[in-house]
């Protein structure tokens, strides 16, 4: 059966590459021979600061192969909806997508170590290395392999803060009973102060926030409040939690890689550091136009929390959640190993 899938895949790259359209590239840019394939990425929501890596990659994969080779990007759930893109993965439906872990923890357990909230991570280059080696460890590639899906590289996301409509909170305390958009191990933080964790899809936080299903929406400071426009419907927002992120890898299809060329693998591992590079530059260049635009809005109120308030919040909404964790965890997957992984390499092992 995976012979037969491989040589319809095959047949079906043919098809695309012959029918695609391409970037248009000079005579003599082509540096990487190869035959005609298309492959199509499937995304959710529009173009952002988030996607700017997969379009660099988009971009750079055509020019050098002098449009031989294309990933294609497919936005707004064109090819699934975005808790599905694993799945959609899983039976060959695209050869590529990016998904979140957190939406589905029980698909792919070891990744999940990377949700954990109050991670170490100030600096996002640091941040990529720890979620490249837990990508790296052989209980990542196991439980994706079980999805038929080949990890490829990291999308960083910047630290979570919140965004809400109502009375601002003007300490952890008034946390308590708020309705927050708050995934993975952010949400068990929430717990421990007190609010009601909801795990709603990127592309359904406005109409959530909006209609008043949430309260506030944990989401990347600063590109991802505005990129979803949360920013025009939403009160105030937090500057300061650094409650942690999440992890949204991109991941080929394992038939689809397969039976894709060597020089065209090779060619997608050395364009990561130039989509990081892309990706990381797009997140400088909108937070200096949010937080000038927001600074402006004279209806949206900055909240900076306490520092003594701040430091409790991360003594009993981290550490022992990371424990809790590993606890869970232990026995179906090296749990302590990950954890001991994320951290080594977060103070640079």
């Amino acid at each position: 059966m995976r012979k037969t899938l491989i040589a319809l895949s095959v047949i079906g790259f043919g098809v695309a590459g012959l029918t695609g359209t391409g970037l248009p590239t000079q005579a003599g840019a082509q540096e990487v021979k190869g035959p005609k394939i298309t492959w199509r990425l499937s995304l959710w929501g529009k173009r952002r600061a988030f996607t700017e890596g997969l379009e660099y990659i988009s971009k750079t994969v055509s020019e050098k192969t002098g449009g031989n080779f294309q990933v294609k990007l497919f936005y707004g759930e064109q090819l699934s909806k975005s808790k599905e893109n694993l799945d959609g993965i899983s039976v060959g439906a695209f050869e590529a997508a990016t998904f979140c872990a957190s939406y589905h923890p029980g698909k792919n357990r070891p990744l999940n170590v990377l949700d954990l909230p109050f991670l170490p991570f100030n600096d996002l280059r640091v941040m990529v290395k720890a979620h490249q080696a837990v990508y790296n460890h052989p209980a990542a590639k196991k439980a994706l392999a079980a999805w038929n899906a080949v990890l490829y590289m990291p999308n960083p996301l910047p630290q979570y803060e919140y965004m809400g409509k109502g009375k601002p909170p003007a300490n952890v305390k008034d946390f308590a009973g708020m309705r927050l958009r708050a995934l993975g191990g952010m949400g068990n933080a929430a717990k421990a102060i007190g609010a009601v964790p909801t795990t709603v899809p990127a592309s359904e936080t406005y109409t959530a926030l909006q209609r008043g299903t949430v309260d506030a929406i944990g989401f990347p400071y600063t590109y991802t409040f505005a990129a979803y426009k949360l920013d025009e419907v939403s009160d105030w927002y937090t500057t300061n939690m650094s409650l942690g992120t999440v992890t949204c890898p991109t991941v080929f299809n394992a038939d689809a890689y397969e039976v894709l060329p060597d020089q065209y693998k090779q060619l997608l591992q050395d364009l990561i550091p130039g989509s990081l590079d892309a990706q990381l530059a797009a997140y400088a260049e909108k937070d200096k136009v949010n937080v000038k635009k927001w600074a402006e809005n004279p209806n949206l109120k900055a909240i900076k929390i306490a520092e003594n308030e701040m430091a409790e919040f991360r003594r009993i909404g981290g550490e022992p959640i990371w424990k809790a964790w590993v606890a869970e965890n232990e026995g179906k997957v090296p749990a302590q190993e990950l954890l001991d992984l994320v951290l080594s390499a977060a103070k640079g092992g």
